[in-house]
């Protein structure tokens, strides 16, 4: 899969192309049906498929400070893209003269000049150029002087659980900071993932039995509410089952808020520097303060024994 940053990475000699664009934030089961459309149109037509996606966030320039909490860093939203398909992806820089862009100069800088769009893929709700003022049916009344089509595709809905909420980024956000790894889960298609590079911590853990990996996540990283939680930590390459803690360790008075996963049975090692991931399963408990350190202990030795089960019940089903 090709992979461009701004515009000028276009070949020159680029033919015409499926293009869906979006932030498309976690890549989740939405934007999965959005993204799995415009590769089979590429395929039936015989043309590459691009996927057209923005850094930083759009309502980081638009409205600083508000950036919202990322659910994957472009890298990993570029893998997820491949293996669906995907032949290339552009990621524009997002600045201010960027956002002052009027939907129609857009749609010519873009699709028309630059990816010679034959179809364009979207979800209903789609809004692009200067203060959103795009919109599909916009985009679709150009196609007829530009020579493309546009799709329209509805997103998946939950179920009764969810209240028929459709998927979207906003949803898996807010699941997130409430802790309903779970539900994440549903909307994603897969467990909700945290990075970062392991880092020295305050080696309690080590001292108590229970060594962690201790993350320092990428900024604007969306973290799981605090809590104890089952997963697996993934380090080049091998994914370990994992008991996870994500606060500020109330049981030593700590302030800052670390996400830091025990690798199940792993004896011996050694994660500092490398750069992990933390995939998050299941909800276990809220983080407390016990009586006594053999009180926490018999506590932890709980919490592993649980998050092993549910790791092996997911991996056996």
């Amino acid at each position: 899969m090709q992979r461009w940053r701004g515009l000028e990475d276009i070949p020159e000699d680029w033919g015409r192309s499926v293009v869906t664009i979006g932030s498309y934030d976690g890549v989740h089961r939405g934007h999965q049906l959005i993204i799995g459309r415009a590769v089979a149109r590429a395929r039936e037509l015989g043309v590459p498929a691009v996927v057209v996606t923005f850094d930083p966030h759009p309502s980081e320039v638009v409205r600083p400070g508000s950036h919202p909490p990322l659910l994957a860093t472009h890298q990993r939203r570029a893998e997820l893209m491949a293996e669906l398909g995907v032949d290339a992806v552009l990621v524009l820089p997002f600045t201010a003269e960027f956002s002052r862009l009027s939907p129609g100069d857009f749609v010519v800088k873009v699709l028309v000049d630059k990816l010679h769009a034959r179809v364009v893929v979207e979800g209903p709700n789609f809004r692009f150029g200067h203060r959103a003022a795009g919109n599909v049916e916009f985009l679709r009344e150009l196609g007829t002087t530009y020579d493309y089509q546009v799709e329209v595709i509805d997103l998946y809905e939950r179920g009764e659980a969810g209240g028929g909420e459709a998927f979207s980024s906003t949803l898996v956000r807010r699941l997130v900071a409430d802790g309903d790894v779970t539900g994440a889960m549903e909307v994603l298609g897969r467990p909700h993932r945290v990075e970062g590079v392991v880092v020295r911590g305050a080696q309690r853990g080590r001292e108590l039995g229970f060594p962690t990996a201790n993350l320092e996540t990428l900024p604007h990283t969306a973290i799981p509410a605090d809590g104890v939680y089952a997963g697996w930590l993934t380090a080049g390459g091998e994914a370990m089952p994992a008991a996870i803690s994500v606060g500020t360790n109330p049981q030593f008075d700590g302030t800052e808020r670390t996400v830091e996963a025990y690798a199940i049975d792993r004896v011996g090692l050694d994660l500092y520097g490398l750069h992990v991931q933390v995939d998050f399963l299941a909800y276990l408990r809220g983080q407390e303060k016990f009586d006594s350190i053999e009180a926490l202990l018999e506590r932890m030795a709980a919490d592993v024994k649980r998050a092993r089960e549910l790791v092996e019940e997911h991996d056996g089903g």
